[in-house]
């Protein structure tokens, strides 16, 4: 007997969460029926896929292998699920949009109310997550287009560019550099600079934009969100970079603080879009690619 879709769905879930209560939760089962699916499908093909124990899930190097083949074909099957709704009028039906937290907040509700006026047939829905997540979830056929900040490995995915990103520099009234209308990159070394945490790739552009290692500068803090970065540097704990869409979306509130450009070139990120190339609806996400850069561009 061969594995069901369902047993390759459970498979991703236990590998993401490493928790058979929380997959089970997720997919919508009792832990009882995915944890015998799961003993099946181990059965089925005569390999140990999970390790367990009382206090965690560990996957095998054989079961790493298992789960890259599973994602692949969850995929192909949402692939031909695209191919049946491609038939059907231009960017109508469901399309599901991953995308990541230092964007979405920030880009996406002027542009979705436009959207709904344009494209009053298409039905959007919104996952918002870490990049890493949303490539999974994008492989396995979960999503059908991210939205992201490039680069970033993107292993058999299309990618379109949407619009460049700058970052500013923002700081507290009475910093060294409040006087100064434009800062050289070489002036935040030695600074005391505030980043999002591990696992958001704007950490990694913004220190890549500004020519930083880490040893440059002195990471005293550790933000889980843009939001809480201000609050920081509101309360004198450094300086911090922001995209210039958050700026624009108001993030700074009634903080006071000030913003600096850079006089380099090419202080930003890229915003981009990304799905798989096996999809047959490239030419709908091509035409939502042009819709957000036409909105971007009327809304500078």
């Amino acid at each position: 007997m061969n594995p069901s879709l369902k047993q390759l769905k459970y498979l991703c879930a236990v590998a993401e969460y490493r928790h058979f209560t929380k997959a089970a939760a997720a997919c919508h089962v009792t832990q009882s029926t995915l944890s015998a699916a799961i003993q099946e499908l181990e059965f089925q093909l005569g390999a140990v896929i999970f390790e367990r124990n009382r206090k965690s899930v560990l996957i095998t190097p054989l079961g790493e292998r298992l789960l890259g083949q599973a994602r692949i074909i969850l995929g192909e099957v949402e692939n031909l699920l695209s191919l049946a709704r491609s038939h059907q009028e231009t960017l109508a039906g469901e399309i599901r949009l991953g995308v990541i937290p230092t964007i979405g907040p920030f880009l996406l509700p002027p542009i979705l109310s436009e959207l709904r006026k344009s494209y009053g047939k298409l039905k959007l829905y919104l996952k918002e997550d870490l990049s890493a997540q949303l490539v999974q979830l994008l492989q396995q056929g979960q999503l059908d287009l991210i939205v992201l900040a490039f680069p970033y490995v993107l292993p058999e995915m299309e990618t379109i560019n949407l619009f460049k990103d700058e970052f500013l520099l923002c700081l507290p009234p009475g910093h060294r550099l409040e006087k100064s209308k434009q800062v050289k990159l070489e002036q935040l070394r030695g600074e005391s600079l505030l980043l999002l945490e591990e696992g958001h790739c704007l950490r990694d552009h913004a220190l890549e934009a500004c020519k930083l290692d880490r040893a440059d500068t002195d990471l005293v803090y550790q933000g889980t969100s843009l939001h809480t970065l201000v609050q920081m540097v509101a309360n004198g704990l450094g300086l911090t970079l922001l995209p210039n869409i958050s700026v624009q979306s108001n993030v700074l509130g009634d903080t006071r603080l000030q913003l600096k450009h850079f006089s380099d070139e090419n202080v930003c990120r890229e915003i981009g879009m990304a799905w798989r190339k096996s999809d047959p609806r490239r030419e709908d996400y091509l035409l939502l690619a042009k819709f957000i850069k036409q909105q971007v561009a009327d809304a500078k």
